[in-house]
């Protein structure tokens, strides 16, 4: 099974360059119905103080088997780093196409586009995963900068999942509060 939570974490990857400071962490409201998990802060060591935030919602099918995650992650900026966000969600939509395609998958992303991210201006892909000409899943990618802090939230899917789930997304994006 595709475990599409798993490109997620690119994120951790990408912002590196964080600085330790007691935040306050970005409120969402999730779907009722969805398992919300609770992420542990991630520490890198404690030459590079760096900290990120994690929140997940994860949908699960009858089975119990995930079909669709959200994830909302926040990385404090180090003071004078400059983060080029365009460039940032491109490493990450490669990343996942380089992921898709060593699997045996296909991937399709659209061009990075403007959006918005609760109150933030922001850039957005999506990518339709499928092999053999299959739709297989969906992810999508939502990038935003503010002062210190840098926001991705993201969401992939089983492609079912993902169809059905449009206005669960809406109103979990629609509820964030950065």
């Amino acid at each position: 099974m595709l475990r599409p939570y798993c490109y997620l974490f690119v994120l951790t990857c990408l912002f590196s360059a964080v600085a330790r400071a007691e935040t306050v962490l970005p409120e969402i409201t999730w779907p009722s119905g969805w398992e919300v998990q609770v992420l542990p802060q991630e520490d890198a060591t404690a030459q590079t103080s760096s900290r990120v935030s994690r929140q997940r919602a994860v949908k699960n099918d009858a089975n119990g088997d995930p079909v669709l995650v959200m994830e909302l992650t926040m990385s404090q900026v180090e003071p004078g780093h400059e983060v080029n966000l365009q460039g940032v969600l491109l490493e990450m939509r490669k990343s996942v196409q380089k992921d898709f395609f060593q699997g045996g998958y296909q991937s399709v992303c659209n061009k990075i586009h403007p959006a918005t991210l609760s109150r933030l201006p922001a850039l957005e892909t999506t990518c339709t995963v499928t092999q053999n000409g299959r739709h297989l899943l969906s992810q999508t990618l939502v990038a935003a900068l503010d002062a210190d802090k840098a926001y991705v939230f993201s969401y992939a899917g089983q492609a079912e999942a993902y169809a059905a789930s449009q206005d669960d997304i809406r109103d979990a994006r629609n509820s964030l509060k950065l």
